[in-house]
């Protein structure tokens, strides 16, 4: 977690510094003056990087080490259960197609985003279920 403190720890300066370097470039070499936009975009990223940073160092505070912390560290130390994956499955194809349909849909015509809208909850509630019955059904 240290690594990741110190990652974000360094994205907030860099931002924060390229939020001054912003605003003297559009305050002298921008023909319209200055453009605060920007400023404000750099500024806001440059303080969710330090919550972050603040974040992760406080939660480091309050838990254990963890392996990724241990300079003598195993990688065999950090494995686990990563949780249940399915084979193979045709469900995300056919909500790939639907999501397809409706974005297809908004540029053709409503008459193909309905279409799309019908077809998109199906495969997303058969891709949700597909472990409840059939051939991989726990």
């Amino acid at each position: 977690m240290r690594a990741s403190i110190i990652m974000f720890r360094a994205l907030g300066v860099f931002m924060a510094v390229m939020t001054g370097v912003y605003y003297y470039w559009t305050n002298t070499h921008y023909a319209l003056g200055l453009e605060p936009i920007g400023i404000v975009a750099l500024l806001l990223t440059a303080l969710m990087m330090f919550m972050v940073a603040w974040y992760l160092g406080y939660t480091q505070k309050h838990t254990p080490e963890g392996p990724e912390d241990n300079p003598e560290g195993e990688i065999a130390e950090a494995e686990g259960d990563y949780g249940f994956f399915t084979p193979y499955s045709w469900w995300p194809l056919w909500l790939a197609l639907s999501c397809a349909i409706l974005f297809a849909g908004v540029a053709v015509g409503w008459w193909l985003f309905m279409i799309g809208a019908i077809l998109a909850p199906v495969a997303l509630v058969g891709w949700t279920f597909e472990h409840f019955k059939g051939e991989h059904a726990n």
